[in-house]
């Protein structure tokens, strides 16, 4: 039996992308860490025939792979 995962913060539900962390570097090549988040919105979507909020990334929503609901 596979249990279901819940929703993760800053986690797009339908392609998985999240936060990246990486290092910044300066002019001086002084490095901190930093993260790159990715550009989610909170959308009303058709999940299994109804209506549903879900966290969907910028990219999702743009190729169609989110039905919204109205």
């Amino acid at each position: 039996m596979h249990k279901e995962v819940e929703s993760v913060a800053k986690r797009c539900e339908i392609c998985g992308k999240g936060v990246l962390v990486g290092m910044q570097v300066s002019h001086s090549h002084i490095r901190t860490k930093r993260t790159w988040e990715p550009n989610l919105q909170r959308v009303r979507a058709l999940v299994d025939g109804k209506p549903k909020r879900i966290r969907v990334c910028t990219r999702c929503l743009k190729s169609g792979r989110v039905v919204r609901a109205i």
